[in-house]
């Protein structure tokens, strides 16, 4: 499998050229039968993102995309696995999150697609916090392979997949304005989590996390131990958190459970997704996100 790492806008001259040569003596990908380059993202907004650099040059089938599914419940297809082995470019998450997608590509024929693993590029290990697209770093990095990627499978339209990217990089101005506005606001505010979807942002909004090793647990697909459970449920009863998270997209009995006693208590409820909704880039999906935190930390609703 191909790696493409991220071109660094900060590199120096001799890197630079050395990358540039590199692009240049890689091979081109075969053509695809409607003359565009086939990627396959196992996510949806790493799909968002190679269609905003690729533009009407890639053809992109996202596969987690459905709003009400569980993503870690996911499983293949045959249709699926025929998708991956067409593909010329596949991005998935990495760190253990899809792993589905990387025995497909071992399973698919060789030579493989150019594949970009947002956790080889963010250098996140196996056993680390997968949820690498709430990172505010991470999709300039999958940006940046795709441009590289699409260049070396098309490079007589490098110049067209180089000004998309510093398009979809200057569209990221808004997420950092409003993540800096509520880490200037809000630097320290405490808050909590059923399950560490949003750690990464909460992160970067300088907040301060609670009951992280009940999420832990949760993320590992384990029971979190009543000790545990019974200081997530003393925080809510108490209102010691400001804001609750939650993923929309797994509420079982427990995190039920524990979203009725926020509410009880008059704490704001944050739902966080694992895939983009519907129709939304991942620039206003992510904003939409930030948006919600905003009002919940700036407290409950009359």
């Amino acid at each position: 499998m191909k790696s493409f790492f991220p071109m660094n806008s900060f590199i120096g001259p001799a890197a630079a050229l050395v990358m540039a040569s590199t692009l240049a003596l890689a091979p081109a990908l075969p053509a695809h039968a409607t003359g565009k380059i086939a990627v396959v993202a196992a996510e949806n907004f790493y799909g968002d993102v190679a269609a905003q650099i690729g533009g009407d040059r890639v053809a992109v089938t996202s596969i987690l995309r459905n709003p009400d599914q569980d993503p870690h419940l996911f499983e293949t297809t045959p249709a699926v696995a025929r998708e991956i082995a067409a593909a010329q470019v596949v991005v998935l998450n990495g760190a253990d999150y899809d792993p589905w997608m990387s025995k497909l590509l071992r399973a698919g024929p060789k030579p493989g697609p150019a594949v970009i693993v947002a956790a080889d590029l963010t250098h996140t290990k196996t056993g680390a916090d997968p949820h690498l697209w709430y990172d505010p770093a991470t999709m300039p990095v999958v940006a940046k392979a795709l441009a590289a990627a699409f260049s070396a499978a098309d490079p007589a339209h490098r110049n067209d997949y180089a000004a998309r990217l510093q398009s979809f990089l200057a569209s990221l101005a808004p997420l950092d304005a409003k993540i800096a506005a509520i880490g200037k606001k809000y630097a320290d505010a405490p808050v909590a989590a059923t399950e560490p979807v949003f750690d990464y942002m909460a992160a970067a909004l300088k907040l301060k996390m609670h009951d992280e090793t009940f999420q832990l647990a949760v993320m590992n697909d384990t029971e979190p131990s009543a000790r545990d459970l019974a200081a997530f449920e003393s925080e809510l009863n108490s209102h010691t958190v400001r804001v609750l998270f939650y993923n929309r997209q797994a509420t079982d009995n427990l995190v039920q459970h524990l979203l009725a006693l926020a509410r009880a208590s008059k704490i704001p409820v944050v739902g966080v997704t694992e895939t983009a909704p519907p129709g939304q880039s991942y620039q206003a999906w992510i904003l939409n996100e930030l948006d919600a935190t905003a009002k919940a930390l700036a407290g409950p609703s009359s």
